[in-house]
């Protein structure tokens, strides 16, 4: 996919979901590699929108082509120890 293509185009992604984001200024698949799926789920929790964790596994499937209940079951570990670090620096 193209790094201008639009978050609500990406597998796992919809119009919600990019919803959510775009107050935080991502929106494109540009933005979102930049960011990485954990930093971009914690910028939209902390900008106050209402994000539960399979936002955060939809985010890293968008990234890596999965579809989200994979990664949830295959890298939930992974994800949390790695938003736990995520929080902490911040």
């Amino acid at each position: 996919m193209r790094d201008d293509t639009p978050l609500s185009a990406l597998p796992n992604l919809g119009p919600r979901s990019a919803a959510l984001l775009a107050p935080v200024g991502l929106r494109t698949l540009a933005d979102l590699r930049r960011v990485g799926s954990v930093a971009a789920y914690v910028q939209a929790r902390r900008s106050g929108q209402p994000v539960s964790l399979n936002l955060l596994w939809a985010l890293e499937g968008a990234l890596t082509g999965e579809r989200w209940q994979t990664v949830a079951r295959r890298e939930r570990t992974r994800l949390l120890l790695a938003l736990d670090d995520c929080e902490r620096r911040r």
